[in-house]
């Protein structure tokens, strides 16, 4: 079964409903509003005029966010239809960027240009059978000296929603709709993988990556799980028994 041709069939159907929604506002975003949070701001500090890839873009809101920053940015995903709407953001914007289309490991065995940040973030690693193989993509395309960073849902959740915390071959194969407010409910087939923490720290440090920090958050930046509580602004926590459940993580590494 071929699971990227299947996933980038229902991210197609997402980056339509996407672009249209509250969820990522992209009005805001054109009248100058960064869709980047505090967290991945604050950890990588300043990008200007350094070449920065972004894994797994959708359509482009971030990378865009960074080019905005000063950053030279390449964007790639999965979804052509995705990529299409993030060139014509690019030019509706202003914002220099360029956009591939493809599956992070058709790239990977294609692009040889070196970066001195790799970023990706949010809903990125479960759409990817092989970490290992990941990992040495971002190894690769690294300049010596540069920095690695991903933002990341933590995967202690996925138990919550019935998902296996460890890696599994076979993925979860499910029709769902999609997560924003806007969710015509419209379900398409979608294949994902879990990865535990413990996996990608040893892919990156199998890889060459040099981990200088892990940070983990009891909230998510984006009000994207049900029951959800917004204690501060801009950062949305689940609890169970009185505790609150890790969320997101951060890793930052060099290359």
């Amino acid at each position: 079964m071929d699971y990227f041709k299947i996933n980038k069939n229902s991210w197609d159907k997402r980056a339509r409903i996407h672009l249209k929604s509250e969820f990522y506002d992209v009005e805001g975003f054109l009248q100058g509003k960064s869709t980047l949070n505090d967290v991945e701001l604050s950890d990588i500090g300043d990008v200007s005029g350094k070449t920065l890839l972004h894994l797994q873009c959708h359509f482009g809101l971030d990378s865009l966010s960074w080019a905005r920053l000063g950053a030279r940015v390449t964007g790639v995903d999965i979804s052509s239809v995705a990529i299409a709407q993030a060139q014509t953001l690019s030019e509706r914007s202003g914002l220099h960027a360029e956009f591939i289309c493809s599956d992070i490991y058709t790239f990977g065995r294609s692009d040889i240009q070196k970066y001195d940040i790799v970023f990706t973030s949010y809903g990125a690693l479960c759409w990817l059978p092989d970490i290992e193989l990941w990992a040495s993509i971002v190894s690769e395309r690294l300049k010596p000296g540069g920095i690695f960073y991903i933002a990341e849902f933590h995967p202690f959740y996925d138990i919550f929603s019935g998902y296996s915390y460890f890696h599994r071959t076979e993925p979860d194969i499910e029709e769902q709709g999609t997560y924003t407010e806007n969710d015509p409910g419209e379900k398409s087939t979608l294949a994902t993988w879990s990865h535990p923490i413990s996996d990608v720290v040893n892919a990156l440090l199998k890889h060459g990556i040099h981990i200088s920090q892990i940070k983990e958050y009891p909230f998510s930046p984006y009000n994207c799980f049900d029951g959800m509580e917004e204690r501060e602004r801009g950062k949305f926590y689940l609890s169970y028994k009185g505790n609150d459940i890790p969320l997101i993580y951060t890793l930052k590494g060099a290359i």
